[in-house]
């Protein structure tokens, strides 16, 4: 472990005036990997009562700082942190905890066949009667009252998987702050949007903005640049891991922002590619019905890029899953001129329909896999000699395809859970492209991925939707389906409610169409 009880007076932190009041402080915070170094002499206040939040795309080392506080990952020697004056040891669990920071991952660490009381309880003792019984009645009241106190209105008896998306953040939120004094802690929230609805949001940014107000310091890390203005009063900038700048929201703008986060200026243009004009439609779909829908019909012709806007509910969740075979179905699904039926994805697969699914780290990485195993896996005939593959020529088609996503790593045969989410996001991409299906559904496709690696992967797109690729984005980005569709079928209520295409692509008209029911609609 690094001691880190040494005075932070000799450095004068990135952002922080002079006189500042103390909360999270650290210094001099580095860590490599081997020769890597990814985190380089990071300095970063978090002010009692601040909501600071850290962005930077994918590797630029927000990860390892959150392991690095949390004790996951011990730092370089010469490190040290403070919490209201006092030391504590970065990269020591117990050191962390005692020293008041608390966290909040992305991917909550609840079980979801527990109630809402026995999360909230997880890591906490339970009150006790006389003789060692537990107190049921003072353990409910306690847990409501922490979570009331939060703004949930959460029955401590609901179990945890019948509670919504927001209400399961709450939970999270509720057990790091079990035990402690609201009050000069510091809470770190990691990426805690990234499977919220908007409703879902704002509640999360009334419970965030409660918790500052009580003198809580929050170090609040996300994608979400809209949500950075929206909720932080400022903003430490991370890139290739290195501190760029910390800078008061006030004082900075969405673009120059995204300037410092990838080092130069991004303008992510509409795709301005004549509508294809290709007799047969490379996917024709009709009459689908599922769970949340019902009466689909569309077409995609080789080419084109179509895009799935609607809002929670819609059935926009359900499309790509009905399409490619994974959820039952209704209607016909016409793949170049061929029925496909329902239920069969690996018939999907065969035929040319691929699907890069929303959740990639449970449907789409295999974790025990290597990069090169993973790009490989739908098709690994071409790299077949006899009844063996023959791994050079494996290795060597995953480098010209690596290099061709730009994913930059030291060797093929690295783990793919060590790569960035942008990359392993790229990855899976280039898993179905080289597949060479007739059509891809990209569902969330840019989900948890910095700008940076948002502008290669709409490249790659464009670049084969040129090739004769055909696309369907299911995305709840309508900019992102602006800059990337040719044209958007809009689904409200389970149906399609509207196709926009033309001047017609722009956020109002797309927001408007998800949300409000024309006239000819109404009951």
């Amino acid at each position: 472990m690094v001691e880190n009880t040494g005075t932070l007076a000799s450095r004068t932190l990135a952002g922080e005036p002079s006189g500042a009041a103390a909360g999270l402080e650290v210094a001099a915070v580095s860590k490599r990997f081997g020769t890597h170094l990814v985190l380089d002499d990071l300095d970063l206040t978090v002010r009692p009562g601040e909501v600071h939040a850290l962005v930077g795309h994918n590797g630029s080392g927000k990860s390892t700082l959150v392991k690095i506080l949390a004790g996951f990952h011990q730092p370089e020697r010469g490190a040290r942190g403070r919490v209201n004056g006092s030391g504590f040891t970065l990269g020591d669990v117990r050191s962390a905890r005692t020293a008041g920071l608390r966290f909040v991952h992305q991917d909550l660490g609840l079980v979801e066949t527990m109630s809402a009381l026995d999360n909230v309880t997880l890591g906490h003792p339970y009150p006790h009667r006389q003789f060692g019984a537990i107190d049921w009645p003072r353990a409910r009241k306690e847990a409501g009252a922490l979570l009331a106190s939060l703004g949930y209105d959460i029955d401590p008896r609901t179990p945890v998987c019948e509670l919504s998306l927001a209400d399961r953040t709450g939970i999270a939120i509720a057990r790091a702050l079990r035990g402690s004094t609201t009050g000069g802690r510091i809470l770190v929230l990691d990426e805690p949007t990234a499977a919220l609805p908007a409703t879902g949001v704002h509640e999360l940014f009334e419970v965030v903005t409660r918790l500052s107000a009580s003198g809580a310091g929050v170090l609040y890390i996300s994608h979400h640049l809209d949500e950075v203005f929206t909720i932080a009063d400022r903003v430490t900038v991370l890139r290739d891991g290195r501190q760029v700048a910390t800078r008061p929201t006030s004082e900075i703008d969405e673009s120059q922002l995204v300037e410092l986060m990838i080092g130069h200026d991004v303008r992510l243009h509409r795709r301005h590619s004549p509508a294809p004009r290709a007799r047969r439609a490379a996917l024709r779909v009709q009459d689908l019905g599922a769970s949340q829908l019902s009466g689909i019909d569309f077409q995609i012709k080789p080419g084109e890029i179509v895009g799935v806007a609607g809002v929670a509910g819609s059935g926009r969740d359900e499309l790509a899953s009905a399409l490619f075979g994974t959820a039952p179905r209704r209607g016909e699904v016409v793949l170049d001129g061929k029925p496909l039926p329902a239920g069969r994805p690996d018939l999907s697969i065969r035929r040319g329909l691929g699907l890069l699914a929303a959740d990639r780290a449970v449907t789409g990485l295999v974790p025990t896999m290597s990069v090169r195993q993973n790009l490989t896996l739908p098709k690994l005939r071409s790299s077949r000699r006899g009844l063996f593959l023959s791994r050079r020529t494996e290795e060597h088609e995953s480098a010209r395809w690596l290099d061709q996503l730009g994913v930059k790593l030291r060797h093929s045969s690295q783990p793919i859970t060590e790569l960035s989410g942008g990359n392993q996001q790229k990855v899976l991409l280039g898993r179905w492209l080289r597949a060479g299906p007739a059509v891809l559904i990209l569902d969330e496709p840019t989900q948890g991925v910095d700008v940076g690696a948002i502008e290669s992967i709409y490249t790659v797109i464009r670049e084969h939707a040129e090739r004769g690729t055909a696309y369907l984005v299911c995305s709840s980005d309508a900019d992102e389906l602006i800059s990337l569709c040719d044209r958007i079928l809009v689904l409200r209520r389970g149906r399609i409610a509207a196709e926009l295409s033309g001047d017609d692509l722009r956020r109002d008209v797309v927001d408007r169409a998800c949300l409000i029911q024309p006239k000819s609609e109404e009951p």
